[in-house]
């Protein structure tokens, strides 16, 4: 995976542009409604989701595995945005806890192992009371069900891309030690689904 993205950040840059997407608004926006001071944005690539946050004030802090996103972002937003260099895979790469942590479309890149790990690394390093937010594609998209099956409801896509397509019961199965509270749709590039999750207080 390391060599997937850092290829195509280095040939195709900010490929989705410099404006949030739409769950990281919605995100934005239900962070500074409740409190929210420091969060984590794991898979920050090249920074765009992350500069709505810093501009509220947030501190923020990323980890990415493409050296190119890293240095893209730190161009953007400037060096002052921490963004640890490796794999989601890898948590924690600190012993911080932060009041919300925020992941936008990368779950679906991992196997299960990984997606398990993923949440509960992340739930680990949430404060008490702290807020999980992830978004994933749901199975509603266009591309489910297309290329080679790997796994129930996970398959191998154009360009080396391994997609899972969740659907609320895997949501329930993934999420539900997590906090789960609230699952709606949001429809980016793909219909998506937007999860919340609290750490007990």
């Amino acid at each position: 995976m390391a060599e997937f993205w850092e290829e195509a950040f280095k040939n195709k840059q900010e490929m989705w542009g410099l404006e949030p997407a739409q769950s990281a608004v919605l995100t934005h926006d239900f962070f500074v409604s409740h409190g929210v001071k420091n969060i984590l944005i794991p898979g920050i690539g090249y920074g765009r989701n992350a500069k709505i946050f810093k501009d509220s004030g947030l501190s923020v802090t990323g980890i990415e595995i493409s050296q190119t996103a890293i240095d893209l972002a730190q161009k953007h937003f400037g060096k002052d945005l921490t963004i640890y260099h490796g794999s989601v895979t890898d948590m924690p790469f600190d012993q911080a806890l932060y009041d919300g942590i925020f992941c936008y479309g990368l779950i679906h890149l991992l196997d299960k192992d990984e997606r398990i790990k993923l949440i509960s690394d992340c739930y680990k390093q949430l404060a008490p009371g702290g807020y999980l937010v992830f978004t994933t594609i749901t199975k509603e998209a266009q591309t489910y069900g297309q290329g080679t099956l790997i796994s129930k409801d996970r398959f191998a896509l154009f360009g080396g891309v391994n997609l899972f397509f969740y659907d609320e019961a895997t949501l329930q199965e993934e999420f539900g030690k997590a906090g789960l509270f609230e699952i709606t749709t949001v429809t980016e590039n793909y219909p998506f689904y937007l999860i919340k999750c609290q750490k007990k207080p």
